[in-house]
């Protein structure tokens, strides 16, 4: 394959970096308001930094001791690919948070001038997150790509290395903001009656600082893996069926050209004059969305001579954005389900929860049916019926065209948790009416793109995970799974356990760590005089640190069970009992992410709604109740839900990346009974 494409997709990666950085140098000249707005941002600043800090500490012992282990069992090469993915992804997450946390306080300054200069700051904040994903994803495979000579096998260390520093960033982030968040909203809010993000209340600071870290960081470690994991299995089921790299070369300029539509639909969003700030946000997703179509078509074509790949490309990215639609249904006060969550909190706290469940229970069914749908398209559309592989490559090329603009999906998400801080820098340095307004409305728009954001990953999760499947049935030469064999019905239910599992050890995890919050919230609030009358300062250090010590233990357990877990399987019970264990994670992954994504995400805008003005507003029993459900809701869509698209996917590439051992090695127990 002509090595000149590659080059061209280094290119793009590298453009996307440029862009970051003019959105980044854009930002830094803004005002960043008056002494007190600058003091607020400058802790969440550090409070965000401190923790990134302290967790990549932690993880560079964990990517050195798996390096070494992948390089004993599989190759120095994949080793070196593992290394880099990971940095990579830590690069990613540390740029985008520097910005990030710059973004907050001039968003706030720019909106004592207005909606449309504040949406510009906040979605340009996002955006450098949105680029530096893309840009260090495309940009790192392409570098390794060449230096490995298109050895497709190899690259598969830099998804398993994206993914496992996703899964560290989305567990750790993901309890450190829920802990500060229920630690907050409990005491403060519900016990003191005092307003959110009032400067009074000591978790304030740990609440802003989580919001980063969770949603930014976070966020952008889980799409940085999806998007490098969907490019990685298009590469590798590709190359064994297109000796001449078509397979290769379609998916590789595919992403280059996602790259280039979401700077055009960035710069769109960014500039829009529109009134509404989610129909801005909207319109610039949606040309992006179109330029990748188009050029999909007459790439297909280029390439392989049909409109196969583009339907399969096509089939991705239309479901991928009605997902987005229906999570947007579900968990907007525009639609019905949040309102319905509003109505029933007048009751009280019961039926506020009953009701935000059957919510996220319901929002299963038509992502799901869109799912089905996108994989059934892109599989017979590429020939599956005659030839297997070639439909499983239309899976892939489904997935590489849902993320193809990942750029402009993850700026759309992380523009959220900057309006949020946004609005508490707002709160706490008593900035006019009108600013929080504005903020709220930014903020408000915010949880509903973290939605479907979250939607978003969910889809490209699902589609990611078969790809990478896939490439691991072909890796020990898996054609089909015997659904009547003991050992891969014991694989099917302890897949089918395991996003369970997961999902209690994080939601425990973020219990523990938010009752420590409390305790020390309402200690402060006993013991140190004049907090409330405003004469003294909380110990916002304090709450940082329970936090940051909490997420930083609690993250570890299961991040290592998710990547023990399917080596071990394989090992005792053989590679048929694997591919088991991940079909039967992939559906109840799936199932228990969107569930707790949308029951979550409902809940926080239902209080928001109530908070609006309805049901008796601020402060009335509906809202005390609508508080109590949104702070259940906060792990189930900030911290447990968003974990399972990692699970599935990361579970599903250290099965490829381990294929070699499992299939030389692998059915020791079974082999006992022989």
């Amino acid at each position: 394959m002509n090595s000149i494409y590659i080059y061209l997709a280094a290119a793009s990666g590298i453009l996307a970096l440029i862009f970051a950085f003019i959105l980044a140098s854009g930002i830094s000249k803004q005002s960043a308001g008056n002494d007190r707005m600058k003091e607020i941002s400058g802790y969440i600043h550090e409070g965000a930094m401190a923790f990134l800090n302290r967790e990549y500490r932690y993880l560079a012992v964990f990517v050195v001791i798996v390096g070494v282990i992948i390089a004993a069992f599989i190759g120095w090469e994949t080793a070196i690919c593992f290394v880099v993915g990971a940095i990579f992804s830590i690069l990613a997450g540390y740029f985008g948070m520097i910005v990030a946390t710059k973004a907050n306080v001039r968003t706030a300054e720019a909106a004592r001038h207005g909606q449309s200069q504040a949406l510009k700051i906040a979605f340009s904040g996002g955006a450098v997150m949105g680029m530096s994903v893309v840009g260090l994803g495309i940009l790192g495979l392409s570098i390794l790509f060449l230096i490995f000579d298109g050895n497709p096998t190899y690259l598969t260390g830099f998804g398993l290395g994206a993914s496992s520093i996703a899964l560290f960033a989305r567990v750790g982030g993901g309890i450190y903001t829920k802990a500060a968040d229920v630690g907050a909203d409990l005491v403060g809010k519900v016990e003191a009656g005092i307003p959110e993000d009032d400067p009074r209340n000591p978790a304030v600071i740990a609440d802003n600082v989580g919001d980063n870290v969770g949603d930014v960081a976070g966020m952008g470690a889980d799409l940085f893996e999806s998007y490098v994991g969907s490019i990685i299995s298009a590469i590798t089921l590709g190359a064994a069926l297109f000796p001449k790299g078509q397979g290769v070369l379609y998916p590789i300029i595919l992403v280059s050209i996602g790259i280039v539509a979401s700077i055009i639909g960035a710069g769109i969003a960014r500039n829009s004059k529109n009134s509404n700030p989610q129909k801005a946000l909207n319109t610039g997703t949606y040309i992006g969305g179109i330029l990748v179509i188009i050029c999909s078509a007459v790439l297909s074509k280029s390439v392989f001579g049909n409109f196969k790949a583009f339907f399969a490309v096509a089939a991705g990215l239309v479901v991928g954005m009605l997902i987005g639609k229906i999570t947007e249904v579900y968990t907007s006060s525009d639609y019905k389900s949040v309102k319905v969550i509003s109505d029933q909190s007048q009751t009280g706290p019961a039926t506020t929860i009953i009701s935000g469940l059957a919510v996220g229970m319901k929002s299963t069914m038509w992502p799901i049916i869109l799912i089905v749908i996108g994989i059934l398209v892109s599989y017979f559309v590429m020939g599956g019926a005659s030839n297997a592989t070639m439909g499983l490559y239309g899976i892939a090329l489904s997935a590489v065209g849902m993320l193809s603009i990942t750029g402009l999906t993850v700026a759309v998400d992380a523009y959220g948790p900057i309006a949020d801080n946004a609005g508490g820098i707002a709160e706490m340095a008593h900035l006019p009416a009108s600013v929080r307004e504005i903020t709220d409305k930014l903020d408000s728009v915010g949880n509903t793109t973290a939605a479907i954001g979250k939607g978003f990953a969910i889809g490209s999760a699902a589609l990611t995970a078969l790809a990478l499947f896939a490439s691991y049935a072909q890796a020990v030469n898996l054609s089909t799974i015997d659904l009547l064999n003991p050992a891969t019905l014991a694989g099917i239910l302890i897949g089918g356990m395991l996003p369970f599992l997961f999902g209690a050890l994080t939601m425990e995890s973020v219990g523990k760590a938010a009752n420590e919050m409390v305790e020390e919230v309402r200690r402060q609030f006993k013991e140190i005089p004049g907090i409330m009358e405003e004469e003294t300062k909380p110990d916002y250090a304090r709450c940082v640190e329970i936090s940051t010590a909490a997420a930083l233990k609690e993250m570890i357990l299961p991040g290592i069970l998710a990547i023990a877990i399917p080596i071990a399987v394989g090992i005792l019970l053989g590679a048929e009992a694997l591919g088991g264990l991940i079909g039967g994670s992939v559906v109840t992954g799936v199932l228990v992410a969107i569930l707790m994504a949308n029951a979550g995400g409902a809940w926080d805008n239902a209080k928001k709604y109530i908070e609006s003005g309805v049901h008796g507003g601020k402060g009335s029993y509906a809202h005390k109740a609508a508080v109590v459900g949104d702070t259940v809701g906060d792990p189930f869509k900030d911290t447990s839900g968003p974990s399972m698209n990692i699970l599935i996917k990361l579970m599903t590439i250290v099965s490829l990346v381990f294929a070699p051992v499992i299939l030389k090695y692998g059915g020791v127990l079974l082999n006992l009974f022989k």
